[in-house]
């Protein structure tokens, strides 16, 4: 009988994907042990959290879950905030000096995105006489663009405080600053700095004297930190507004076709609220604020119902990114809810990931995707149809939905015909593809507006909590 041969660990795979390089230098090896001893504190706090959850619903009541679903910045952070604003009010106060530091990464990539128009148009100039003239004729445009260089060194500043040490979306991102030159590194606006969902980032501003039990939001600042990027974006405040103010770049914004107040994190119309020296963010700002995920957050509430009964409420949220979206349905098939976002207004756009694909054609296949899962037939959905500001913006302005959705025929280019088109689109959609019969729960929204949002989510706990309690036989 042959010998068994003992398997060579030398060759194995998983081990030589986890060993240290051989030409690994002392300073890396600090830098990847600190890496890894994060990642450990993270998976920890994880696994402890999710035996946490198992004991809690082992001995307690099953908590209402809901899971905000859609495409990239179709809305669903923006309404995971209003739950917050409207259930958990306190986090708001604790939170601000964080998000403040989002929405001054928000202002210097939009001026970014202004400069990157700007070196479009002169590397196509050539074929356009009026911007040679232009750029010859506005050298304030060329001076500004000097003056407000010092911008660089404040995003790259936050995006070190928003993401850990030694992360690869640090790095990544860092990468191309560090690589590029200025105009190359412009072109790179729409690739969005991402935070991983386990990282704690929320916890890298502000005083670390004050605890989260202090409501003070001015006293959680930090307004003694010599390094806060807010000094630089005080001092080159007028600049920037004299940038966005300027007629040439309206011009230059309008050649590229770039609509930049309808983009997500768009500050610039109050710059010199937001850049002020002891700037605190509002509210609406914090809605208005864009920061991209990758993975899952999740947020809990305890909620009362009309009845004074309590439940402990989870809400998701799933990215949005083609490449995140294949293989979560599986973990999600124990929902009460899920809240489809799709973003209307965008029936002009494509994907940031894929230009080929429209996106409201996007939507429409994702919705339809989830209302015929079996795995989810027994899933309550709640369409939002979102952004009908912007989507009534765009109409009035002249943009026409029939040159870009086909079917919409010779319908009146108007928000009452449109709005009423989609709707019936997407309820057609689930009453023809739905395994079980559904009734179509269907808003129209701007969830940036706070007052309309609260009452549609006001009315959707009523209605989940009373489903919750006919489910556990607490009513009938």
């Amino acid at each position: 009988m042959p010998a068994r041969t003992l398997p060579n660990f030398e060759d194995d795979p998983l081990t030589n994907a986890i060993k240290p390089p051989p030409d690994e230098t002392p300073k890396e090896r600090q830098r990847r042990l600190r890496s890894e001893q994060a990642a450990k504190a993270v998976s920890d706090s994880i696994d402890k959290e999710l035996e946490s959850q198992r004991a809690s619903e082992r001995n307690g009541q099953k908590p209402v879950k809901i899971l905000l679903l859609g495409q990239s910045e179709s809305g669903k952070s923006t309404t995971l905030k209003n739950f917050q604003l409207l259930y958990e009010p306190k986090a708001f106060r604790t939170e601000r000096a964080s998000w403040r530091a989002v929405i001054q990464l928000n202002v210097v990539r939009s001026i970014h995105l202004i400069f990157d128009a700007i070196s479009k148009a002169e590397k196509t100039s050539s074929g356009s006489q009026d911007f040679v003239v232009d750029l010859i004729a506005s050298p304030e445009l060329l001076k500004l663009k000097l003056r407000l260089a010092p911008l660089l060194q404040v995003e790259e500043t936050l995006i070190r405080r928003l993401t850990p040490a030694g992360s690869s979306e640090t790095e990544a991102t860092l990468r191309i600053g560090r690589d590029m030159s200025y105009s190359e590194r412009t072109k790179n606006y729409m690739k969005e700095v991402t935070i991983n969902s386990a990282v704690q980032w929320k916890g890298s501003f502000g005083r670390r004297d004050v605890g989260r039990s202090s409501f003070d939001a001015d006293k959680a600042m930090n307004w003694e930190d010599a390094d806060d990027p807010g000094r630089i974006l005080h001092a080159c405040s007028e600049d920037m507004i004299r940038l966005w103010e300027d007629p040439m770049t309206k011009k230059f914004l309008e050649a590229q076709k770039l609509r930049v107040r309808e983009l997500a994190g768009f500050f610039l119309d109050v710059l010199e609220r937001v850049t002020a020296p002891q700037y605190i963010p509002t509210d609406d700002d914090i809605l208005k604020a864009r920061l991209k995920t990758l993975g899952v957050t999740e947020h809990r509430f305890i909620l009362s119902g009309k009845n004074n009964i309590s439940r402990d409420w989870r809400v998701f949220d799933v990215g949005g990114h083609r490449s995140q979206r294949a293989a979560w349905v599986p973990y999600f098939d124990d929902m009460d809810a899920i809240i489809f976002l799709a973003p209307i207004s965008c029936f002009d756009q494509v994907l940031a990931e894929d230009h080929k694909v429209n996106r409201l054609e996007d939507s429409v296949k994702l919705w339809t995707s989830i209302v015929s899962h079996p795995l989810l037939k027994n899933t309550n959905l709640v369409l939002f149809l979102n952004k009908i500001d912007i989507l009534q913006s765009k109409l009035a302005s002249g943009i026409k939905i029939a040159d870009y959705v086909v079917s919409y025929g010779d319908r009146p280019n108007d928000y009452e015909h449109a709005s009423t088109y989609l709707r019936r689109k997407f309820s057609g959609i689930l009453k023809e593809k739905s395994p079980l019969p559904r009734v179509f729960y269907c808003h129209f929204t701007t969830v940036t507006d706070t007052k309309s949002t609260k009452y549609i989510l006001s009315n959707l706990k009523d209605m989940l909590m009373r489903d919750n309690l006919t489910k556990t036989n607490l009513i009938a």
